[in-house]
């Protein structure tokens, strides 16, 4: 029923810098430092991605700069310690990397990137080979629809399907992102069904009822759970 969400290859940076296992520790800084980014891919051959190095992986060096750590310590952070003493990307690098493919919807990625706590990701095609990069900035652009698209999209892709004419009679309206439906609805079961889809469509940021039960003044009142609005008689 629903519209077909937006994938990674819709928002993702294709312009992308990238290292190879030898780039060293000072030419990484300068290139995160000038491309404003905060990782970089790392790649060999025919820019297969290996790994990719960044500023986690950077910061031990000045960390462990003048100390001199505690056995707890080193057996606790030994992968840190050892960063600490990298010098190359490879030495350096997260590998293998956490990539995703251009085909990757925006919540999936969204949730890759919550769950491993990484800013960026790769993005790669079938065999490996860098395609860009996807950011958390990246996965927000679709906050920036208008509302007159959302309004057209929850239409066709929610309201016509679950509450088809002339049974119901609702409009949709939109006001930042914040979807309201108003109007009478038949079949007021499916309002929670009716909230879950109009929560997935890109852009929206909330969802609200104000519906009444198409029917005579006898019926009762009734308020869906998870519904986020109210809905009445008439």
């Amino acid at each position: 029923m629903h519209g077909t969400p937006h994938i990674v290859s819709d928002v993702m940076t294709h312009t992308v810098v990238a290292v190879g296992r030898g780039a060293t520790f000072k030419e990484i800084v300068r290139l995160m430092q000038d491309w404003r980014v905060s990782a970089l891919p790392v790649v060999e051959g025919e820019n297969r991605v290996v790994g990719v190095v960044s500023e986690a992986d950077l910061l031990p060096k000045e960390e462990f700069r003048d100390s001199d750590p505690d056995r707890y310590t080193q057996l606790r952070r030994l992968t840190d310690l050892k960063k600490a003493g990298a010098v190359t990307a490879e030495e350096l690098m997260t590998s293998p990397a956490l990539t995703v493919h251009p085909d990757t919807t925006l919540a999936q990625a969204a949730r890759t990137m919550a769950r491993a706590k990484v800013k960026r990701l790769p993005v790669v095609d079938a065999v490996g080979m860098l395609e860009g990069v996807v950011s958390r900035a990246d996965l927000l652009k679709v906050f920036l629809r208008t509302d007159e698209e959302i309004a057209e999209e929850v239409r066709r892709e929610v309201v016509s399907c679950l509450f088809p004419t002339p049974e119901s009679n609702l409009r949709v309206e939109v006001s930042d992102g914040r979807v309201t439906l108003v109007g009478r609805a038949r079949d007021t079961s499916l309002v929670p069904v009716a909230a879950r889809l109009v929560r997935a469509v890109e852009g929206v940021v909330d969802v609200d009822f104000d519906l009444t039960r198409r029917g005579g003044p006898s019926e009762p009142k009734e308020t869906p759970s998870n519904s986020g609005g109210t809905v009445g008689s008439e």
